[in-house]
């Protein structure tokens, strides 16, 4: 890696550095290949929890816990800080931000953006979490997360586990309401994002809003 750059690794190779030393029965670099190869690589293997990765023999804990906290810097590295104030004018820049937050999660979560009067991303907060399938939103709740923020719009988003780039009855459901409350509030509601893997939906760019 200090010869030829980072670059030039494979991810067994990295994941081998961050894992330091193997077993007895097996060296690092042997480890680091059968986790990629158990879990289909490394996009799946960043989705694993501490308590999931402690449990593979030749792990433990610190291991465990050193590939969690480096996947969660990478995905921290991914999203854009929140202190810097993105502005939000398109789905594609609110995809840019809710992506890495929800990609690889196994569960729903539904997040909310808040946005000032020009459009600047000014906090986000998890209102939901939910199972494999759903997660139970109060558009209530939501609306109350909009006030205490001083929100002039917002903009929500939650992922499918499963993959699935389609919206359900039940999404559009709840999105209708949501916006509904919103227009009572004054707080519109700019866009519904749904994450599914690589893949998203946009409710505005859908006509569905």
């Amino acid at each position: 890696m200090v010869r030829y750059g980072a670059k030039s690794l494979t991810e067994g190779e990295l994941l081998a550095i961050l894992l330091r030393t193997g077993s007895r029965q097996r060296p690092v670099l042997d480890l680091a290949k059968d986790l990629l190869r158990k879990y289909g690589g490394i996009r799946e293997l960043v989705r694993c929890s501490y308590a999931e990765l402690a449990t593979e023999e030749g792990l433990g804990r610190v291991k465990a816990l050193t590939l969690e906290a480096s996947f969660e810097l990478a995905r921290r590295i991914d999203s854009t800080p929140i202190t810097e104030k993105p502005k939000i004018r398109s789905p594609q820049e609110a995809v840019k931000v809710f992506r890495p937050m929800l990609r690889d999660l196994k569960k729903e979560h539904f997040l909310v953006g808040f946005l000032n009067h020009a459009k600047k991303l000014v906090g986000i907060q998890t209102v939901s979490e939910g199972g494999m399938t759903a997660t139970i939103v109060d558009p209530s709740e939501v609306m109350r997360q909009a006030i205490l923020h001083h929100a002039g719009s917002i903009i929500v988003a939650h992922n499918h586990p499963s993959g699935t780039a389609q919206e359900s009855h039940a999404d559009l459901s709840l999105t209708q309401r949501i916006a509904e409350s919103g227009r009572i509030l004054g707080i519109p509601l700019d866009d519904h994002i749904i994450i599914a893997g690589d893949h998203y939906v946009s409710f505005r760019s859908k006509g569905l809003l």
